[in-house]
């Protein structure tokens, strides 16, 4: 299994997740199976087979959730700097074309949520920034076409 890289902030979102699926939701799913089964004939009861479907997907995703942190690693968040575009960093980016500024800040895959402005260190943007400084011009290729940004700022 690959390791799993994460903040912090990260796991610990995880790790909740997790201990709500187990600790609120299984026990949900346990109470509705039994309610249905409590119903009769079970070859013929929608709530029973519902029910059962959704333990299944959720037994799925706590599986899933425990495989993701037993293989996380921690990122040593004192060790960012601001030199070059890294992960963990939060850059001001400029739009050469047309001077749109946006700021990002580069996290795992795991961790990206667009909405909070957290983009994966997988995506074209991330890659064609990192590990360049303050004051370059960089060309990304993402499915928009080539676009060229100005790295106006790193911080952390």
């Amino acid at each position: 299994m690959a390791i799993s890289y994460m903040t912090q902030e990260g796991y610990d979102k995880k790790m909740a997740e997790l201990a709500h699926l187990e600790n609120v939701e299984r026990p949900e799913v346990v109470r509705a199976i039994a309610e249905a089964r409590d119903k009769g004939d079970l070859s013929e009861n929608a709530e029973y087979d519902a029910a059962k479907e959704r333990q299944g997907m959720l037994e799925a995703k706590i599986a899933e959730l425990k495989a993701l942190v037993a293989t996380a690693r921690i990122i040593d968040e004192s060790k960012i700097t601001t030199d070059e575009v890294q992960l963990l960093n939060k850059v001001t980016i400029k739009n050469v074309k047309n001077g749109a500024q946006m700021t990002y800040t580069i996290v795992t895959e795991t961790e990206a949520n667009l909405r909070e402005g957290k983009i994966s260190i997988t995506t074209p943007i991330a890659k064609g920034l990192l590990g360049h400084k303050v004051g370059d011009v960089v060309e990304v290729t993402a499915p928009a076409g080539v676009m060229k940004f100005e790295i106006l700022n790193i911080a952390i």
